[in-house]
């Protein structure tokens, strides 16, 4: 470790490279297999769930991996049945749906911003364990990661992206309300945990504290839930380029030519 407590950089990116490697051929088997795999990251605002999601992704089909990140419900879908526009973003088979926030909702920010009636919210409580057990049982390979982190570096990060223009979209007010709301956050995950964590479907806490040892710990874990094997892809080759035909590309002034910048800034 570093001496801020940090796995070092170079273990880091080592491990990384070899563990996504090892999720490439996790989405090679999903695909051969059919499998459906649902990964849902919930937990505190800025612990790190959407850094993790790019490196599980990273080197992964988005045709195969889907990220499933939903703004908040039109009016129409206040009307459903809660879970229903969650439903139609489940995979098919051969897919990875990755769920940066999920269902999970209700349980959290609805609950402790009142954007949920008690009876709603008391409904979602029981029939979250019934729809994942549905989920399961039809063969879904269901994985709950909730992303734990404490109150001062959630408070350091705010503050990182409060001062770093290119991340400063990442701050709403809502993210801001969830430090006067730390405690109420807290309960409602506490109060969460009672009832979805279920043996069909448990809860995985990821401590990121460190985020790099966050990153490493969920996709460790992930792959160690998955009987997964390597799928043995047929050799490839180039083959060779067939002779011209006579064919002649157009001249180039004939056709809009992005212009060059780069030329620009070897000037």
């Amino acid at each position: 470790m570093t001496k801020d407590g940090r796995l070092p950089k170079k273990i880091y990116r080592r491990e990384l490279l070899r563990l996504q490697a090892e999720l490439v051929k996790l989405q090679e088997w999903v695909r051969v297999e059919g499998a459906r795999v649902v990964i849902v990251f919930e937990g505190r605002d800025a612990a790190g769930k959407g850094s993790t999601i790019k490196r599980v992704t990273e080197y992964l089909n988005p045709r195969v991996a889907r990220i499933v990140a939903l703004p908040a419900p039109t009016e129409r879908q206040r009307t459903e049945w809660y879970f229903q526009r969650y439903v139609e973003h489940l995979p098919a088979a051969g897919e990875i749906a990755l769920f940066d926030r999920s269902w999970y909702n209700r349980a959290g920010v609805e609950r402790v911003m009142g954007f949920c009636t008690n009876q709603e919210y008391a409904r979602f409580l029981h029939q979250c364990p019934i729809f994942e057990r549905l989920l399961v049982e039809d063969g879904v390979l269901l994985r709950k990661y909730w992303f734990s982190v404490s109150d001062s570096e959630q408070e350091n990060r705010f503050r990182s992206r409060l001062e770093d223009p290119m991340r400063r979209w990442k701050l709403s007010p809502m993210d801001l309300e969830s430090i006067n709301r730390w405690e109420d956050y807290s309960r409602a995950k506490d109060e969460m945990f009672v009832h979805t964590d279920i043996p069909e479907a448990p809860w995985h806490v990821v401590e990121s504290e460190d985020k790099r040892s966050a990153r490493i710990n969920m996709i460790a874990h992930l792959l160690s839930t998955i009987q997964y094997y390597e799928v043995q892809r047929p050799p490839l080759g180039l083959p060779p380029r067939p002779p011209s035909k006579g064919y002649e590309r157009p001249p180039r002034d004939m056709q809009a030519q992005v212009p060059d910048h780069a030329a620009e800034l070897r000037r």
